[in-house]
């Protein structure tokens, strides 16, 4: 499939990792063979996300001049449904599979919630493959043995099948449209007329195992690109507390926050223009890349 703005088109493709298909949507800025002049960008949704979550954020970029990949991570999307492995070593070997498949390294890697712890390890274990880090609402976390618990409750209590587009909209939002519309986007149309989730529940659940035996801080400590961290401000809250930041900012001295004001855990879905201009910011005094807001 191939869609056109007056700036940008946008293709969709898949890598194949022993045996694990991995789709993406690829936005090609135009000029410059569509490879951009921008460094490019490799995009990670969050937990029983998509990879189109991203697109007004990759919209944005592409019309900067970067090339944006956003994947479909597996058990997620368009993307392998059951995979037998669910570790985070995983994850992390699937980004790295797709930055060196579509020639994108040194490549800007950020990622949102669990897309994001993804996109840290990512940077700790392929450090010639990352230039650049973004977090959105994410970090190293803490060993939490009733996550996986949490997870699996939380997606069993979703009235699936959603009757319509905007019933799911109105319940995956919780009132708040943009990240309504957002997770609704990641829904399947089925042969009863529902609209159901792109994932199973029981991978989700086993995709969070490693985060509920322990942190991630000696992963944390060994990035050595530049890091920007963006957090929610918002009253649904976000999930990096002041610990936490704190903790990660004296590991990595030159860590870059920033905070969205009225914004929750969802960012890119709710700001995605602000975060444009965070993520565009960091990369011209990080990387000297000349980008500027569009």
């Amino acid at each position: 499939m191939t869609a056109t703005d007056d700036t940008a088109r946008t293709t969709e493709g898949v890598v194949v990792r022993d045996g694990v298909r991995l789709a993406y949507r690829d936005h090609h800025p135009k000029g410059a063979g569509g490879g951009g002049t921008r460094p490019p960008v490799l995009l990670l949704h969050g937990l029983a996300g998509h990879g189109g979550e991203w697109d007004a954020t990759a919209r944005l970029l592409a019309r900067a001049g970067h090339r944006v990949v956003a994947l479909d991570q597996r058990g997620h999307g368009n993307s392998e449904r059951r995979p037998a492995d669910t570790s985070r070593a995983a994850y992390v070997a699937d980004a790295a599979a797709v930055v060196r498949e579509l020639g994108l390294g040194p490549v800007v890697l950020a990622g949102q919630s669990l897309g994001g712890h993804t996109a840290l390890l990512a940077a700790a274990a392929h450090p010639g493959l990352v230039a650049a880090l973004v977090l959105v609402e994410a970090g190293p976390g803490r060993a939490d043995p009733g996550l996986p618990g949490v997870i699996g409750q939380w997606l069993a209590g979703w009235p699936v099948p959603f009757p319509s587009r905007e019933a799911a909209v109105a319940y995956l939002g919780g009132g708040n449209r943009p990240v309504g519309e957002g997770w609704a986007g990641g829904l399947e149309r089925r042969a009863d007329g529902g609209l159901w989730p792109r994932f199973e529940p029981e991978v989700m659940v086993s995709s969070v195992a490693e985060n509920a035996r322990r942190a991630f801080w000696d992963e944390w400590a060994a990035i050595t690109c530049p890091v920007l961290a963006v957090l929610g401000e918002g009253s649904r809250g976000g999930i990096v507390g002041a610990e936490e930041y704190a903790e990660m900012a004296r590991l990595l001295p030159r860590l870059r926050g920033a905070s969205v004001p009225g914004a929750g855990h969802d960012v890119h879905l709710e700001r995605p223009g602000v975060l444009h201009r965070l993520v565009t910011g960091f990369l011209a005094e990080a990387l000297g890349s000349g980008t500027t807001e569009r």
